[in-house]
């Protein structure tokens, strides 16, 4: 997955933040929390997340698929290949990611960024219901 791409499902979920960090990664976060990160320069690890249990064992199983650097302990994964998962399968655990990060987020934070999904979801739904004003001839 391009990082074109990677930007595109991460910003999809909601309250995601992104930010450059360390010189060169493109990191994103949900209550100033990381997810996901992948450089943007040539590196040794196209992409790094948050995995479960089951996902951090089975996933560090598969080829091009390793431990991440410094954050293993905390069941992160790398990618050491653009291509090493599906697009579709990648989306679905960068969304696992996303989820497993804020369920540990302090629930005053979780609070206000459902709150802000919902806000967002309405203002959407009033703007898309409002009826355009008629031309009169």
């Amino acid at each position: 997955m391009k990082v074109d791409q990677l930007r595109e499902v991460c910003l999809s979920f909601p309250g995601t933040t992104e930010q450059v960090q360390w010189g060169c990664d493109l990191v994103f976060k949900v209550g100033g929390k990381m997810f996901a990160v992948t450089p943007l320069e040539p590196a040794s690890v196209s992409l790094s997340f948050k995995a479960s249990p089951e996902n951090f064992a089975d996933l560090t199983e598969r080829p091009d698929i390793i431990p991440a650097p410094y954050l293993a302990r905390a069941q992160w994964v790398a990618l050491q290949a653009r291509d090493a998962l599906p697009a579709e399968e990648l989306a679905r655990l960068l969304r696992e990611s996303y989820d497993l990060v804020f369920a540990k987020l302090p629930k005053k934070t979780r609070d206000v960024l459902t709150r802000a999904k919902h806000s967002a979801r309405n203002a959407r739904r009033n703007k898309s219901a409002k009826k355009k004003p008629k031309r009169r001839r």
